[in-house]
Parts: structure tokens; C-alpha cells; sequence
């Protein structure tokens, strides 16, 4: 019956799991601010191929896996 009691009185654990969860929330924090930021980033290295494009004389089209999206003129 000690054995049980000094079982469920041991918190050598605790520590682990604290940060296992700390762990835990920085990644779901991490994931949902890459989510929100991805269509801005998109948007931010379509502007600048596009640009790259329209200055060495080509026409942008951004297709759907981003190939062949300068066309040279």
C-alpha cells in the first residue's frame, strides 16, 4: 500500500510534460502563423517574379504549378 502512495506522490514527471506541452503550443502557434502568412508570402514572391519578368522584356502569366510563368516576348 506505500508502494501506491509513493507512487502517486512522485512528480519527478511533471517537469517532462511541462514541457512537452510548452513544446506542443509553440508548434500550434508556429503552424497557425504559417497559415495566415502563406497568401501573403505568395503574394510577395509573385510581385517580385513578376517584376523579375517585366524587366527582362518577358509577359507573366503565374500558372497553376509555376512553371513557364515568363513567357519571353
Amino acid at each position: 500500500m506505500i508502494k501506491v502512495v509513493e507512487f502517486f506522490a512522485d512528480d519527478s514527471g511533471a517537469t517532462a510534460i511541462e514541457y512537452g506541452l510548452i513544446a506542443s503550443l509553440v508548434a500550434i502557434i508556429g503552424i497557425v502563423a504559417f497559415t495566415a502568412l502563406g497568401n501573403t508570402i505568395l503574394t510577395s514572391f509573385t510581385s517580385i517574379t513578376e517584376d523579375f519578368c517585366v524587366a527582362i522584356g518577358g509577359a507573366f502569366s503565374l500558372t497553376a504549378d509555376g512553371a513557364d510563368s515568363c513567357t519571353l516576348i
